[in-house]
């Protein structure tokens, strides 16, 4: 049995600007066409997206961002200017109806020349590319790293160093580009990870970046990811965010208990909150797992620090966070495919930073106060299932 002590550093500190750090202060949260679109999306679509975020609540509870991802490129022009195709026939029209509903809209690019659709890439259209979405009135891009990887290999072939320089100098391109262009805009790098983004990520403009490959919509795929992201708390912080990819929560491929595991460990990363589902078909129980304010807050928190492992046994993980009013956030896993199996686990609440019997705690799902916890109380979870609670001394 493992057990992980929180890491007593400060927040690493980056360059990024005060402008930057205020653009996405805290977490970014909306939804993103491709996980239940992919390449069929269209304007109305989008339209019907803006609709929905705000007559269910999401808005309300921080949803603002309204992502079209791949597949809304046409063809440059004999000046080489982006237009989009026939499924977006007015990109600044449908940019002022999002804005009408309270909501901020996001565009999708990629550094090379065709994006993960094989549609019109950004490569050697940086500037009139940034320039044009900020006269269509986009708020924030997602940056998909997709065939820029062949310009890699086949610019310096065998030589990973040279190829992962080459990465940065193009993400940097278009972040001096975004600069240019005078629109604030969330800049999301979609790379998976590669070269350890975390390190980079921030010093070429990114506010979010990706940590791993994408995630599935299953409970495999969203654990082996959210667990992977022990040890990366001290690169996180206001303007800029390891990205674990979107949330795949009311997708139909995890059960309820699943879905609040999947948002409890999000949350817990203080990862960004870009939900994927059909909003058209979403539920009152995918509703609640998405729009919870105390769980939500988490996520939120001003603090803006990423929790991290502190406990590790069997079949069982333990994380906590700290949180900008002093209290501690601090999530349970029961991670066994058993069935039949309810975990009794211990809250380990010395590693979390408090002493025996000093613990005052609130179920954030159950939305109930528990009173004074002791180490020895056992909470019992079911298969995939989550316990979320706030410790306050």
């Amino acid at each position: 049995m493992r057990r992980y002590l929180l890491p007593l550093v400060a927040l690493v500190l980056t360059s990024l600007p005060l402008s930057a750090q205020k653009l996405a202060a805290t977490p970014p949260m909306g939804w993103n066409s491709w996980n239940w679109f992919a390449g069929k999306v269209t304007d109305a679509d989008i339209r019907k997206a803006a609709d929905l975020i705000v007559s269910s609540g999401m808005r309300d509870a921080g949803y603002v961002y309204v992502n079209i991802d791949d597949t809304w490129q046409g063809k440059r022009d004999a000046s080489g200017v982006i237009h989009a195709n026939e499924k977006f026939p007015d990109m600044e029209a449908l940019a002022d109806y999002v804005h009408s509903k309270g909501l901020k809209i996001g565009i999708y690019s990629s550094p090379g020349p065709q994006t993960c659709a094989h549609y019109e890439g950004s490569y050697g259209h940086e500037e009139q590319d940034a320039k044009t979405y900020a006269a269509w009135g986009m708020d924030y891009l997602k940056y998909d790293l997709c065939s820029f990887r062949n310009n890699m290999r086949q610019d310096h072939p065998n030589d990973i160093p040279a190829q992962n320089k080459m990465m940065r100098d193009a993400y940097e391109k278009m972040h001096q580009a975004l600069l240019k262009a005078g629109r604030p805009v969330v800049y999301s790098l979609c790379q998976y990870g590669f070269d350890q983004s975390w390190q980079w990520a921030p010093k070429v403009g990114g506010n979010l970046w990706r940590t791993t490959d994408d995630i599935r919509a299953n409970y495999d795929s969203m654990i082996l990811i959210g667990l992977s992201q022990a040890g990366l708390s001290k690169y996180a912080g206001p303007g800029h965010w390891n990205d674990p990819d979107m949330l795949e929560v009311g997708n139909g491929k995890m059960t309820h208990e699943e879905d609040v595991s999947h948002m409890t460990m999000w949350s817990m990363l203080a990862a960004p909150l870009i939900a994927g589902n059909n909003l058209t078909q979403m539920n009152d129980d995918v509703r609640s797992v998405l729009t919870n304010k105390e769980v939500v807050a988490v996520d939120q928190d001003k603090l803006g620090k990423q929790g991290d492992r502190i406990f590790s046994g069997d079949e069982t993980e333990i994380w906590s966070r700290p949180l900008s009013d002093g209290s501690v956030a601090l999530a349970i896993f029961n991670l066994s495919h058993d069935q039949n199996v309810m975990r009794g686990l211990r809250l380990h609440l010395k590693e979390a930073g408090f002493p025996a019997g000093t613990a005052h705690a609130r179920d954030l799902w159950a939305g109930k106060d528990l009173g004074m916890l002791k180490d020895t109380d056992v909470f019992t979870l079911p298969r995939h299932g989550a316990v979320l609670l706030k410790l306050s001394k």
